[in-house]
Order: structure tokens, then sequence, then C-alpha cells
């Protein structure tokens, strides 16, 4: 993979960023640019299956035997967390928001030297979902069982528990996991369109009969397969259909796929409600991601239903947009977007990426004011908020402490991660594990740029294994940063449209 693009790919994909003062790109260059490159090594620690050119000194081979009760080699992918699940609907949202980060941004991670490690963890990824996928309506969408592992405290490199695999079909189907992976395929497909064309090809068929699989043969894959439910469990398939049919869009330009959005938004998109981008709703994703095409398809601008899929997109902006009138309340007194206590930092780094791109959007189509309730604000101050956000992340809070572990001088060394805790030369078995869990000692084991869980709303945070809430990193969480530093190596007040 180590042949560059060629072509800014599907109506120009990669946003052009112009600097105007150097001196400005330096500071900015060597802040974001060395988080990003922790970020992505991430995903390296997180990775199941045998290694190839490890880069990880306590990692190694793992979960080579998965899914052999099926007759797959589900060997590769990503553990999800902490824990040694591949959790298959978090898994792809990661891959779909990797995909999406590479498509906008692959020129600022190139000018650092990281686009080739996004796209090999992306690869890593997605050869996964194309093995779990061996016929039409079959997608195997977790391996490992929590109640096995969750009890245990090991290394994957000498986990023995049994590793069961779990699919959904047309007996059995799961609308949003396949809809979720049919857009992970889809993005996918159009990062190698011209570094892997057969490989791009293969992707792109999956995605068109993962998607063809959740729309005709619908149903909650939490309610069909209710032991899923205390994990990721999901609210609803809606979202996932029209981010889907989206991708497939920007992927393939046929009509059908956007005629498919426009049919059925009234019915799945909830039209003027602001949503929180998380790996359970994709609605507000959704909508940025097809107010796109009215900034760069001029051929559509007279969509209405596209129209309203921005309308939507702009109030999402405008509730970020500290000063709005509509500005949401969810978030600290520093101004840090925090909307739950499990997790906290999903939204707060998913509201970032999207406001960035926004911004990114609307200053190559050379809109520069946005409306809020008839308050002006400039598309810049959408930017202003992403690094408000990313800088909060990266140190710049009340309790000075980086939340993504390796970077600055203060971060969480105790984070909920199994490998991290256990040294690399350790024995253990299932239980006996838990004396490093307890141990008052740091992590052994640094898992460079994780993201964790993040600060409470009244700005605290406990930096305790036994702190799932707060102290868990997760690849979806780390996906999302990637996007955003990614959008910050390089700033300015000027894009040039690409058209």
């Amino acid at each position: 993979m180590g042949e560059k693009s060629k072509s800014r790919g599907c109506f120009g994909w990669f946003i052009a960023l112009i600097v105007l003062a150097a001196v400005i790109l330096a500071v900015v260059y060597m802040k974001y640019a060395d988080a990003l490159k922790l970020a992505l090594q991430f995903f390296d620690i997180q990775k199941s299956g045998k290694l190839v050119n490890n880069t990880i000194p306590w990692r190694g081979d793992s979960g080579l035997k998965d899914g052999s009760e099926a007759n797959l080699d589900l060997s590769k992918g990503l553990y999800d967390a902490g824990d040694h699940i591949k959790f298959g609907f978090p898994m792809a949202f990661t891959a779909t928001v990797l995909s999406w980060s590479i498509l906008e941004y692959a020129d600022q991670m190139d000018a650092v030297n990281l686009l080739d490690p996004a796209k090999d963890s992306l690869k890593w990824t997605t050869d996964y979902f194309v093995t779990a996928h061996p016929s039409d309506n079959v997608l195997y969408i977790q391996v490992g069982d929590p109640e096995v592992d969750h009890p245990c405290w090991e290394r994957p490199e000498t986990m023995k528990g049994k590793r069961p695999v779990i699919k959904i079909d047309a007996d059995t189907p799961g609308t949003e996991v396949a809809a979720e992976t049919a857009a992970a395929m889809a993005s996918a497909s159009l990062v190698f369109k011209d570094s892997d064309p057969q490989y791009s090809a293969t992707l792109l068929k999956h995605a068109k009969q993962l998607f063809e699989f959740a729309d005709s043969k619908r149903g909650l894959y939490s309610v069909n397969i209710p032991e899923v439910q205390k994990f990721y469990n999901s609210t609803g398939y809606g979202d996932e259909l029209l981010w889907a049919a989206s991708w497939l869009y920007h992927a393939t330009e046929e009509k059908t796929y956007l005629d498919y959005v426009t049919k059925h938004g009234n019915e799945f998109a909830r039209f003027g409600n602001p949503t929180w981008f998380s790996w359970d709703d994709k609605l507000a994703g959704t909508q940025v991601l097809l107010s796109r095409l009215l900034f760069f398809k001029k051929d559509l601008s007279g969509s209405k239903a596209l129209a309203s899929y921005r309308g939507t997109a702009k109030a999402v902006m405008c509730g970020l947009l500290p000063k709005s009138p509509t500005a949401t309340g969810s978030r600290s007194n520093s101004g840090l977007v925090l909307v739950s206590d499990w997790n906290p930092l999903q939204q707060s780094v998913s509201a970032a990426f999207l406001a960035s791109l926004f911004s990114d959007y609307m200053l190559t189509s050379r809109i520069h004011k946005i409306s809020c309730n008839g308050k002006i604000f400039k598309a810049t101050e959408l930017r202003d908020f992403a690094k408000s956000q990313a800088d909060y992340i990266l140190g710049k809070n009340p309790m000075g402490m980086s939340f993504v572990v390796g970077y600055g001088d203060k971060y969480p060394e105790y984070i909920h991660h199994r490998g991290a805790s256990i040294p690399a030369d350790a024995t253990t078995g299932c239980l006996d594990g838990f004396k490093y869990f307890n141990s008052t000692k740091p992590n052994p084991n640094i898992a460079y740029g994780a993201l964790v869980g993040g600060p409470y709303l009244n700005e605290t945070f406990s930096d305790s294994r036994e702190n799932v809430r707060q102290n868990e990193p997760t690849t979806y969480n780390n996906a999302l940063l990637v996007g955003l530093l990614s959008s910050l190596v390089t700033t300015s007040s000027a894009l040039q449209s690409l058209k």
C-alpha cells in the first residue's frame, strides 16, 4: 500500500488547505501531528491475529484460531477496548470513521508521514470484515464471549478461554450491524480505489450485498440476539440504513442510493432534531456527509430532500458553537462538550470532528458564515470550537492532564486495559492476572495513543484501573480522534475550492 493516491477521487475528496502563516503552521503542526502519530499507534496495540511488522514490544500474536468453529479465519480485526472481544458493530463504525478521516485529510496525513499507517490499520479491519461476510445474507458480528472474557484478567497472547462466534443471517437479522458494515466497506473502497483497485472492488461488492441484506431483512440485532444488549445495545437501525446508503452513493454515484436517502429521510432522519454522533447514532454524521453533496455537487443544489439533511446538520453546528442562541448546555465550565458519564469524551471528540469537517466544507466552498437563529457566526468559529475540544483533550484543562496516553507530561497511567497492565513476560491464567489489576503500580506497558473515557461534567477524573467509565480506551474514540487531529495538522483561515 505504499502507492499514494493519484487523484482526488469522488468529486474531489481531500480538503485543500492553504496555510497563510508559516510560524503558526510550525506550532500547530508539531502539536497535533505528534498527537496524531500516537492516536494511530493505538490501533496497532488493539490488533488481533498474526502481527506483521509489529512495533509494539509488549504485543504479540493472538486470537489465531478465532473463527475456527465456523471454518473461517477471523484472526484479524481489532479488540474493542480494554478487553479481548471483537464487537462487530462498533468495529465497523471505527472503520467507517477512519475511512472518512483518510478521504478528507489524506493530504495532511501524508504531509506528516502518517497516511500509510492509517491505511494499514483500516485494511487490517476491512480484511476481517471481508472474511466475516462469507455469503450474501450471513455476517459474523462478534468473536468471543464477554461472559467468559470479562471475568478474566490476562494478556490476549495467553488467553485460553473459549472464543465462540455470533452471526446474523436471514433468520436472525441485524439491520444496524449489516448496514454499518456496509458503510465501512463502501467508504474503505474509496480509500483504496487508486492504490488497490481490485481490493476496492471487492469491498464495494461486499458493501452492496450487505446493504441489500440490511434493508431486505430488517430487524434489530440486539432484539434478535439478546445477549449483546449489555454491551452494545442498539437503539434503532434507521440511522445506519441512511448512513450506509449515503456512503454507497459516494462510492458509486448510483442514483438508487441517493433516491434511498431522499425517500426515507422523513422516516428515519428526524429532520430538525440535532443528535450526537456515536457508534449507536449515525444521524449527525449522515447529515454532515450528505451536506457535502450540496457543497460540492452543483447539479444537486435544488434537492429539497438534501436541503433537509443540510439544515439539520447546520442545527447540529449551531448547537456546538458556544455563543449560539441554540448552544447545547451539555458542556463543562471550561467548554468541553460532555453528554454522558460513561465514556464522556466520545461526544466531545465526535462533535469536534464534525465541526471541523463542516467548517472545512464551508470554507472550501467559499461560504464563510453560518446563521444560528439569526445570529451570524464565521465558519472559522466552528474550527475554533473543534480546536478547543482537541486542546482540552491534550491537556489544556483544569486538571492539567492529557487524556491521550503518552502525550504530554501528565496522562493516565492506570488505564483499564489488560495488555497494558500485565508485564509482557508474565504467565498468568484467567484469575491470577488480577494481581496486576489490583497493583498500586502504574501499568508496566504504556498504551501510547489510547484516548480514555475522560472527565465528568464537574471536571474530575480518577486514574484507576477499576474506573471503567472514565479510564478505558476504545477504538471508536480513537478513530474520531484521528479524524479530528488530521483536520488540525495544518490550519488556515482560507481554503481553496477543489472545483
